[in-house]
């Protein structure tokens, strides 16, 4: 059931994200930003962990996903470091998500030896 719910909540997130692709006029760089604070304002009220549960990796792979990590990071930072971890709490969580995005993409690079469209 667990894969059945992953499947269906990342699909619907997916779907969602389209719309506002085809029926709005907002960028997609602006979505993505979107989804990370959505993410991030569902973590503070306390929702995302029950949503994160149920769905699985429907909920944490997609940026919602990262919205929470940076957010979680945040609240641990705070409670550590005091209102300095406002700032180095996010960048601590998110290091290693955004550190391997980079290395991997131009890992691939190297591989596949991209061109730009002309």
């Amino acid at each position: 059931m667990d894969y059945i719910n992953a499947f269906w909540v990342g699909g619907l997130i997916c779907a969602l994200v389209q719309i506002l692709m085809e029926k709005t006029k907002m960028m997609p760089g602006r979505i993505m930003v979107l989804l990370v604070v959505l993410g991030a304002c569902i973590s503070v009220v306390g929702w995302y962990e029950p949503f994160q549960e149920f769905a699985g990796a429907g909920a944490g792979v997609p940026l919602l996903g990262f919205g929470n990590v940076l957010m979680k990071g945040v609240k641990e930072a705070v409670d550590e470091q005091g209102l300095l971890g406002l700032w180095a709490g996010g960048f601590k969580a998110g290091a290693v998500g955004t550190s391997a995005a980079l290395i991997f993409g131009y890992l691939a690079s190297l591989l596949f030896n991209p061109k730009s469209k002309d």
